[in-house]
């Protein structure tokens, strides 16, 4: 899943004859509309984790989606939000730094609450004249005439290149959306081979399923002030592979609650997260998980560096 080079050799002479496709497709919206859902519909497996509270995905998540003679370069970001701490500082820049990046901007609402875009971002939108399609998500969770009016009224602010009401979950209406982004990208060579799925390597996506089942086990403020480090991963020929991984927590109490009386609670996330991590890389392996306490992490900018975000 490693990163190559940019404009990929290969990919001049595609089958048929027709010029090869290539460019950046960026999801942009609020927490929890289901952008991650969304990627991983389009792709057609799981690469961003999904979770039902807000705020889940902290950093930009690239996907590479290749089909016929198109490649579509799919990054997930994280929620729009007013920034509270450094590190929503440091995902809003992840966000806006994928905006000017993209070919082609998705905007996506959920019509179950579909919040009012804010004039800041659709002006920034139009600023940039880019291809903005909007995504209406879930709406296998509502009825044509609840949908309709959320489609005039956003219509009406900002003149979307394209319309399309989805159910990511559902995977309805998600292959028109993927076909009309395809077809619309540039005439360019493809970024990357194409059976490349993401340059993320594979400890990223480690730290993620540890991350994401810390988000499913535990409630609050925990979720939240967790961070997951990655400090051996390594393979060994006929054994397990060896990961061992600490949770930053900013707080004593936190870390008691996330390790739990005998190290009841954490044994639950070792347990679930080994279970996805080994259906991902389709290889055992013996996972160790340590809590540890950076007090204030998230107003730390140069933790916040160290942490990759």
């Amino acid at each position: 899943m490693e990163l190559t080079p940019e404009g990929h050799a290969g990919a001049e002479n595609i089958a048929g004859g027709d010029p090869p496709k290539s460019g950046y497709v960026t999801i942009i919206g609020e927490p929890n509309v289901g952008k991650s859902t969304l990627l991983n519909a389009m792709l057609g497996q799981r690469i961003s984790i999904v979770t039902r509270k807000p705020q889940t995905t902290r950093h930009r998540i690239l996907a590479i989606l290749t089909k016929d003679h198109c490649q579509a370069i799919i990054l997930d970001t994280p929620g729009l939000l007013t920034p509270k701490y450094e590190l929503h500082k440091a995902m809003m820049s992840a966000a806006r730094s994928a905006i000017g990046e993209a070919d082609i901007i998705i905007y996506m609402l959920d019509c179950t609450s579909p919040s009012e875009a804010s004039d800041d971002i659709l002006a920034d939108l139009r600023r940039r004249g880019k291809p903005v399609y909007l995504v209406i998500n879930k709406v296998d969770l509502a009825t044509k005439p609840e949908i309709a009016p959320i489609i005039v009224s956003f219509s009406n602010r900002f003149s979307f290149t394209e319309v399309f009401p989805v159910s990511a979950l559902k995977g309805d209406g998600i292959g028109e959306l993927a076909s009309s982004i395809l077809n619309s990208l540039p005439v360019h060579p493809w970024y990357y081979p194409a059976d490349i799925v993401s340059e993320h390597p594979e400890k990223f996506f480690v730290s993620e399923i540890i991350r994401e089942k810390i988000f499913e086990i535990f409630r609050e403020e925990i979720p939240y002030s967790a961070s997951v480090e990655i400090i051996e991963f390594s393979e060994q020929k006929g054994r397990k592979d060896v990961i061992s991984a600490e949770i930053f927590v900013e707080r004593d109490s936190q870390k008691g609650i996330l390790i739990g009386a005998g190290g009841k609670e954490l044994k639950k996330v070792g347990e679930a997260s080994r279970k996805d991590i080994e259906s991902f890389l389709g290889r055992r392996v013996f996972l160790q998980l340590h809590v540890k306490v950076r007090d204030k992490w998230r107003d730390d900018p140069l933790w916040i560096k160290r942490m990759g975000y």
